[in-house]
């Protein structure tokens, strides 16, 4: 495949999000085929399919909390790096990833050793039972040898992204997609392997896109190229990569609790068949959630670019689009899955039981889908811009700014500008999330009543 670039700096703004958010979207399908298509094979295992899938999915918080660090290193990174090279400081950008896929190879690491020394204990925690911790287990033990392959793949993959090259940042993931939708049934039916088989194509499969990944950032085509030069870790260039990527990884890691909580509590109340049918609904939110994704992802770089070339319009424009599209698609994916719940439940498994429990269980779970697409759109934006881009906005508008350059305001949220707020980490750097949040509300509190006062002086 030829490595089309994409110039972010010309052309039409939407066209250049396109060309990066529709590879990358194909590329996020692919990326879930690899946890789905192990779900649809073992799902269909005879006689044990519920109880293996029920098994499988105990493990997802473990694979949540893997794509998690993913996110960190490479989500947090990737806009960095293409701010540098908006700016022409090539050097500072392949330090950037340098340092990112060190933290990755560590965190990895780290991982693979801390999970294999404790799954037990984490998987009955998790809400595994006795007939279902042998299919958890089986596939948590092969599959955390894996470890730093995924976080290679998955999380060097916005690197290739941010230099323009979405179609071979696709090739990444298909590769991988590939393999493992060749190698599942291979090893679960023909070998007999069951859930060992899904988890060893699983990785084989991360393994090749890895290689792939470093093969490109080494080769001649990149742009910016990985080198060891670029691997010593420099505290303020980690601090600001944990910063910009602290929102993804909040974000997967309370995934990865509300998922703990959830088996759990559906283990103790309701059994095995409950916790399939969490396993199915995590499943088809991956589905649903996966064109937004791609989107917003794909939309990312084209921000970072033009913001670190201070081309503020082709900002504002790239904003509206992937809110308009974002807005428009969870609607009607939210409408689909009220009209035919049982067609995406049935993918899965079809034991009746599981059907009958999953239906209104999905409904409930879905309802309001399409208030995500605010989220989604304004993580990708806060994302691309940086935590140095909200000092930067605010210092453009007129906003104070305290000593350490955060944005400066009182006990309300209120910035030197009237009707301007903030709060959060623009105020106050990396907090914690309670007093995240305690700050956002405060902020939007004090914004109604301003938007009252400025109503009544009106009329």
């Amino acid at each position: 495949m030829r490595a089309h670039q994409t110039d972010f700096s010309r052309g039409n703004v939407y066209r250049n999000i396109l060309e990066v958010a529709i590879p990358l979207t194909l590329a996020q399908l692919l990326n879930l085929l690899y946890n789905v298509v192990d779900r649809i094979y073992i799902g269909r295992i005879p006689e044990v399919g519920t109880l293996a899938l029920t098994g499988v999915g105990l493990c997802f918080p473990v694979i949540s909390l893997v794509t998690a660090f993913t996110y960190l290193y490479g989500n947090g990174g990737s806009p960095l790096c293409a701010m540098e090279r908006g700016r022409g400081n090539k050097e500072e950008a392949e330090k950037i990833m340098g340092n990112s896929f060190i933290l990755l190879v560590y965190t990895g690491l780290i991982l693979m050793a801390l999970g294999l020394l404790f799954y037990k204990p984490l998987l009955y925690l998790f809400g595994a039972s006795d007939a279902t911790f042998p299919y958890a287990g089986s596939y948590m033990q092969i599959y955390l040898l894996g470890t730093v392959f995924v976080m290679i793949s998955v999380g060097m993959n916005p690197f290739i992204n941010s230099q323009g090259f979405g179609n071979m940042g696709m090739l990444t993931v298909l590769i991988g997609a590939v393999l493992n939708i060749v190698l599942d049934p291979v090893f679960i039916f023909v070998f007999h392997m069951g859930v060992r088989g899904a988890a060893l194509a699983t990785i084989l499969s991360q393994f090749c896109s890895a290689l792939w990944v470093l093969r490109f950032l080494t080769g001649k085509r990149a742009v910016l190229k990985l080198k060891k030069e670029a691997f010593r870790l420099k505290w303020k260039r980690v601090k600001s990569i944990l910063g910009l990527g602290v929102s993804g990884f909040i974000m997967a890691f309370t995934n990865s609790l509300v998922q703990i909580v959830c088996n759990s509590t559906l283990q103790t109340f309701g059994g095995d068949i409950y916790v399939a049918v969490m396993t199915v609904l995590s499943s088809v939110r991956d589905i649903c959630t996966m064109p937004v994704m791609g989107l917003t992802n794909g939309a990312s770089p084209v921000m970072s670019f033009n913001y670190g070339e201070k081309a503020y319009d082709r900002v504002k424009k790239a904003i509206r689009f992937v809110t308009v599209i974002c807005v428009t698609y969870t609607f009607a994916a939210w409408g689909l899955l009220k009209l035919i719940p049982e067609v995406f439940i049935r993918i899965f498994n079809t034991d009746p039981e599981l059907v009958v429990r999953g239906v209104p269980a999905l409904h409930i779970y879905f309802f309001g889908f399409f208030f995500m697409a605010l989220q989604f759109t304004g993580q990708s934006v806060f994302v691309a811009l940086g935590t140095a881009g909200s000092g930067e906005l605010a210092r453009q508008i007129g906003a104070g700014l305290t000593e350490k350059g955060n944005i400066q305001v009182n006990s309300l949220m209120e910035t030197t500008v009237p009707g301007l707020f903030a709060a959060g980490d623009c105020t106050g750097g990396l907090l914690q999330i309670a007093k995240a949040v305690y700050e956002g509300a405060q902020a939007g509190i004090s914004a109604g009543k301003y938007v009252r006062s400025l109503k009544k002086e009106i009329e």
